[in-house]
């Protein structure tokens, strides 16, 4: 079928005057007259619907003025201006085709439904303004992800799902097996939570690589910012310290968010609206600030005067919360802030020890609103510190022997992040919830859809 998305004539309606188009889509509202009835159909091509006239000389109008919402269609006819009318153009139907009815039970019949209702229905919740634009929000970035690695020279590397070794060492992970008996890989395996380490291997080859895949945390946690299944973008640098891993790390979040506001603005307008007041102003400032930079030590020094408007008191060797987090941002520096040089006990076996065997050289990219948005580090090269500090964690040398090896055999200072996909969607957004960021979330009790 030769037909016209709805996102083509927003770009360009004079490039669709005066002949014929045909749209098909789905009906969001039909108004009713004896005469005449309107229609609001969208493509899921663009953010906005196009408004569709539907005159009593169609030879099926009155089958059409009844149809309910959600009914697919396609409507031919001719595309005119209307700068005098809330739309700027309009399609004045000569033929009306019904692709799909639509039983009255469907349940998005009002324009507002909660969020929490709309995840009963995730199979159909695509359709409503809210999860369309969050959803198109995050295809946009992450295409921008793409671009800033691919422009940059970067490899784009695809790391195992299934890995017999556990990235951060916190045992949070998904063991995998069969039905049968016995370890079906001859050993233990479960679904990553990172595909970092295999990244490493592949930045001693290329130089520069970046992941973007689906990563897993058995974390029974229900709060807003946690999944069981999530999207992660991690790229690795060889010959590459933690200074050149913040500067990475700004200039990849200041592309994106460049990118979104170039390409989604009536989506973020409406998050705008209808989310988050003050998010555009917010995601400007980002854009053009100049990002901070403390000392994991100094942080906790500069939160002790708001020590007492906090539920955890800041103390030196305890992980920042997340009320922590805000606090530097919006209050201290007023600015998304890296936080460098964590204790070591809090921090993963594979940081870089600093001089000071007190702290590594570990990085969290703090961003108003939010927190945390992106954790990173310099990469432990030297190889008999880092053979101690995984048995220091519990962990068995022997496991990690591949990982070792990159360090004996041409090993060199190495770097790189983790950005949580789904969490920067929520930050693009203002959507509070990583549930409504993700067409299908898994969370701890929740696997539908």
């Amino acid at each position: 079928m030769d037909r016209t998305e709805i996102r083509q004539i927003f770009e360009a309606p004079d490039a669709f005057l005066p002949g014929e188009i045909t749209v098909c889509g789905w009906l969001r509202t039909l108004r009713d007259s004896k005469t005449i009835a309107f229609a609001q159909v969208n493509d899921g091509s663009a953010f906005q619907s196009l408004q569709v006239v539907l005159g009593e000389d169609l030879p099926n109008f009155n089958e059409i003025r009844k149809l309910g919402v959600g009914t697919a269609i396609c409507a031919r006819g001719r595309l005119v201006l209307t700068p005098e009318a809330n739309q700027p153009f309009e399609l004045r139907a000569g033929e009306i085709t019904i692709e799909g009815p639509c039983d009255p039970a469907y349940p998005l019949q009002k324009k507002r439904h909660s969020l929490e209702f709309l995840r009963t229905i995730g199979h159909l919740r695509p359709r409503t303004n809210t999860i369309s634009a969050s959803l198109r929000v995050g295809s946009v970035a992450a295409h921008a992800i793409h671009c800033f690695f691919q422009e940059r020279g970067f490899v784009c590397a695809h790391t195992p799902i299934l890995t017999t070794a556990d990235a951060e060492g916190a045992g949070e992970m998904f063991h995998v097996t069969t039905d049968g008996e016995g370890e079906f890989f001859g050993k233990p395996a479960h679904l990553t939570v990172s595909g970092q380490l295999q990244g490493e291997a592949m930045a001693m080859a290329f130089g520069k690589i970046y992941t973007f895949g689906p990563t897993f945390r058995a974390e029974n946690s229900n709060t807003q910012r946690h999944a069981a299944e999530f999207w992660m973008v991690e790229p690795e640098i060889a010959f590459a310290d933690l200074n050149d891993d913040m500067a990475l790390a700004e200039a990849m979040m200041k592309y994106v968010i460049q990118s979104v506001m170039e390409k989604c603005p009536d989506e973020l307008a409406f998050f705008n609206q209808y989310v988050d007041p003050g998010l555009l102003e917010r995601l400007q400032a980002v854009l053009h600030s100049e990002f901070a930079h403390v000392t994991y030590t100094k942080a906790v020094e500069l939160l002790q005067p708001y020590r007492d408007s906090f539920a955890y008191a800041p103390e030196w060797g305890c992980d920042l919360q997340t009320e922590h987090e805000r606090c530097l941002t919006e209050k201290i520096f007023n600015a998304p802030v890296f936080v460098t040089d964590y204790p070591k006990d809090i921090k993963a076996f594979y940081m870089r020890m600093n001089d000071d065997g007190r702290t590594v050289a570990a990085m969290d990219l703090l961003v108003p609103g939010v927190g945390e948005i992106i954790g990173g580090s310099q990469r432990e090269e030297r190889y008999d510190l880092l053979e101690a500090r995984i048995a220091e964690m519990g962990g068995d040398p022997g496991q990690y022997q591949w990982y070792l090896d990159l360090r004996r055999f041409g090993g060199c200072k190495h770097c790189g992040f983790g950005l949580g996909f789904e969490r920067l969607v929520m930050y693009l957004t203002g959507m509070a919830n990583i549930r409504d960021v993700s067409a299908f979330p898994r969370t701890a009790g929740s696997a539908e859809f």
